[in-house]
């Protein structure tokens, strides 16, 4: 009966004798000042810190921006008095940075975008849940927003000739 591959008595002492020299465990630190596991050390941390600053300002950045499509859709429904719940908010086509939306829901009931649609531009602070409509437009049904579609603008949509002449 065999007990198992043969060991060397130095390999049977040691839990890691079986690891080569330059693998196993050091009973002592090798001379020296301890200069390399510092900057390791600390180079680690930093990264680490750098990660955690990174994580929270984009947690903070997308919790401000979900507060202001909540006040977005909020608006258009006490604007238009509709309770519809599938609304389009546009982040882009103001500019991506602008912090301008664009919202566009149904004037009547039915499939989002089957119907006449009307789009506010609402931007400026979160006050009560809400944001101020600052102006909009209409679209036709099964309209892409294409500029060339909108008509009725109203407000600041239609000093900036955001529609067609």
């Amino acid at each position: 009966m065999s007990a198992g591959p043969p060991t060397s008595a130095a390999g049977a002492r040691e839990p890691w004798g079986w690891l080569p020299q330059r693998l196993r465990p050091r009973e002592a630190e090798l001379p020296g000042s301890g200069r390399q596991w510092l900057i390791e050390t600390t180079l680690l941390v930093l990264v680490g810190v750098l990660l955690a600053v990174a994580t929270f300002n984009d947690v903070a950045r997308q919790t401000g921006v979900n507060e202001r499509l909540i006040a977005d859709i909020a608006t258009w429904r006490a604007y238009t008095g509709h309770p519809y719940h599938d609304l389009g908010v546009d982040q882009e086509l103001l500019g991506a940075n602008s912090r301008h939306e664009v919202v566009c829901g149904n004037t009547v009931p039915g499939a989002p975008k089957a119907k006449t649609q009307i789009c506010l531009l609402v931007w400026g602070p979160v006050v009560a849940g809400r944001r101020t409509v600052h102006g909009g437009w209409y679209l036709p049904p099964r309209s892409e927003d294409a500029r060339s579609e909108r008509y009725g603008c109203f407000g600041s949509a239609r000093a900036a000739g955001m529609c067609p002449p």
